[in-house]
């Protein structure tokens, strides 16, 4: 009888990439994937560190695994991720039902983990950057996803060093995977079903493999008959290069849809962050791009209540909002993480804050509204991802990964399909299929 394996996912795309590519490696051990925690023999948690929420999810979690097993037999508890990494050791002090913890960088020597705590029952952390033995493993073990719309990691780590940021802490420096190996993978994806890849990366418009770039690698992509579309996150101003924007030009598969997080409108803030761009650079990126297509949108992440942030930066935040109409982005006030360069700055008031985040949000959604309602009685070409809980409807995503519902059935699962929409709310916009071709729509 397999062995089961639970895993719950917390934060970024990445961490949703590297869940799945560890169900791949832990099948040579014998372990299958499971939906079901109660059913687990192995009880995953691969963890998020960008704020202090998120670690404490984390523990939060592990008490609710506690009472669920407390008359079963008790599962193989590991901490992956950032968290992991960023706490090593220290998360068996604080929680002793823990059983091992394995950084970011170290999955490919997870199966030998486990299988060497069954034989010493002795907990360990593994927290070494070793990203090149990492993906030269990982290349060997085929992706499964099965997935219409697959991530695929082509960079890890960060050199930028923004203040308030965790990540070259926890997922180190920059590295680039080999060119050829993020194309066998992309191959594999489309020899199995899938029709959409999302390339990814702490800056994955960093990537730099020998004399390859990012927009080497989205046209390489681009001649596989079998993917639809591409797209890529997450941006760096500073790394938006020519070669990437004029790619706007050429690709017939990029998605319009950018993700640049800008994080503040502020250039004060900018450079008390390290954000090595300022609001004149952003905006030189946004209009080169409107001029290729202006069609393009666009996407970001805003820091909120920043120490140091006056109203007249937050003003500035503010009006870049309204100017772009940034649609599909997040806010968060600030969180100062242990080893930061902001982490022992003098806070903003809360209350201020938190009626910052507010209004901030509040122009978000509706700007959010607003681009769904232009949708409205409109053919748009939606790629189908898979059947909702009833069965009788199907769920896709537009051009611009805006959520579509509509009926249809499995055999419309994979295709691009024309839907007329003639409703919409703030996340989700809802239609009819015009045709029963597979053929697109202008």
């Amino acid at each position: 009888m397999k062995k089961k394996i639970f895993i719950k996912t917390f934060g970024c795309q990445m961490n949703e990439y590297d869940s799945n590519r560890i169900y791949d490696t832990v099948k040579k051990i014998g372990y299958e994937k499971t939906l079901n925690y109660e059913d687990a023999n192995c009880y995953l948690l691969n963890t998020c560190h960008i704020r202090d929420k998120a670690k404490e999810k984390v523990y939060h979690e592990i008490g609710r695994v506690k009472k669920i097993f407390r008359n079963k037999k008790k599962p193989l508890v590991i901490i992956a991720g950032c968290v992991a990494q960023a706490e090593n050791e220290e998360i068996f002090k604080r929680e002793s039902y823990i059983d091992l913890a394995i950084g970011p960088q170290s999955y490919h020597k997870i199966n030998e983990m486990i299988l060497n705590y069954f034989e010493k029952k002795k907990k360990k952390d593994e927290t070494e950057f070793d990203v090149i033995s990492k993906f030269k493993y990982f290349s060997k073990i085929k992706n499964e996803s099965g997935k219409i719309s697959a991530f695929l990691t082509i960079q890890e780590g960060c050199d930028k060093f923004c203040h308030f940021c965790v990540v070259p802490f926890t997922r180190g420096p920059e590295y680039s995977r080999p060119f050829s190996q993020i194309i066998d993978e992309a191959k594999y994806l489309a020899d199995h079903g899938t029709k959409e890849i999302i390339l990814l990366g702490q800056n994955v418009n960093a990537y730099k493999f020998k004399n390859y770039r990012l927009s080497n690698l989205i046209f390489e992509i681009e001649k596989i008959a079998e993917i639809e579309r591409v797209r890529y996150t997450t941006s760096h101003p500073k790394d938006m290069t020519e070669d990437l924007i004029d790619t706007y030009k050429y690709s017939k598969k990029l998605m319009p849809l950018i993700h640049l997080p800008v994080q503040s409108g502020s250039d004060k803030i900018l450079e008390l962050m390290n954000r090595r761009h300022n609001i004149g650079n952003y905006l030189e990126i946004f209009d080169k791009l409107k001029n290729i297509n202006s069609k393009i949108e666009f996407s970001s992440d805003f820091i909120i209540g920043y120490p140091g942030e006056e109203e007249k930066d937050f003003d500035l935040t503010f009006n870049l909002i309204k100017k772009i109409k940034f649609i599909n982005s997040y806010s968060f006030i600030f969180s100062p993480r242990p080893g930061t360069l902001a982490s022992d700055l003098k806070l903003i008031d809360r209350q201020i804050s938190m009626k910052r985040l507010e209004k901030i949000q509040n122009q978000l959604f509706e700007n959010q509204i607003i681009m769904n309602r232009s949708m409205e009685n409109k053919i748009l070409n939606v790629l189908v991802e898979n059947l909702t809980e009833n069965k009788k409807q199907v769920f896709g995503r537009t051009e611009y990964m805006t959520p579509v519902l509509f009926d249809g059935s499995e055999k419309d699962i994979g295709k691009i399909l024309p839907v007329k929409i003639f409703k919409s709310n703030r996340s989700t916009l809802f239609g009819v299929v015009v045709n029963s071709s597979n053929k697109k729509v202008a």
